[in-house]
């Protein structure tokens, strides 16, 4: 079941994380229909990079889609005042480590080629493995690649 509370800490995530020029972020419907798949889950963060309880807002999130043995990261955000605190790393070795629990073998992403958190996902063992060229269409309608990342898990 889909917390109302924690899709509307989602979007505040991401509305304040993602910069609209390049038309990355998801619609409330988008991220609800995905999480009514049954295969998508999520988890939050606050600011101490804890599970925020009842009435506290979140500082990130990661959303994800499970398909067999692998799972790929759809969406995954921190806001912008929270960033550069580790907070980041800390919700990406919490995604790894829930994804090894539960018996995923690979877990695959894409981004914009360009995007900040390249670097935080290679420092975290993913590797590019594909390119799928003018994928993205900036506000300006200049087109930039997405590139697929991998990492097993071990």
């Amino acid at each position: 079941m889909i917390a109302h509370d924690d899709v509307d800490r989602i979007m505040a995530v991401m509305l304040a994380a993602f910069d609209p020029f390049y038309g990355e972020a998801w619609t409330r419907a988008q991220v609800e229909n995905a999480l009514l798949l049954g295969s998508c889950r999520y988890l939050l963060v606050d600011q101490d990079g804890r599970v925020p309880g009842e009435g506290r807002s979140a500082a990130g999130f990661a959303l994800l889609r499970a398909v067999l043995d692998e799972e790929e990261l759809l969406l995954f955000a921190i806001r912008p005042e929270f960033r550069r605190r580790g907070l980041g790393k800390q919700l990406l070795d919490f995604v790894l480590a829930s994804a090894k629990a539960a018996g995923t073998r690979r877990m695959l992403l894409e981004m914009r080629r360009g995007n900040d958190a390249g670097r935080l996902y290679e420092a975290a063992g993913f590797l590019p493995i594909g390119v799928r060229p003018n994928y993205y269409r900036h506000a300006d309608g200049k087109r930039a690649d997405a590139i697929t990342f991998a990492r097993e898990i071990d």
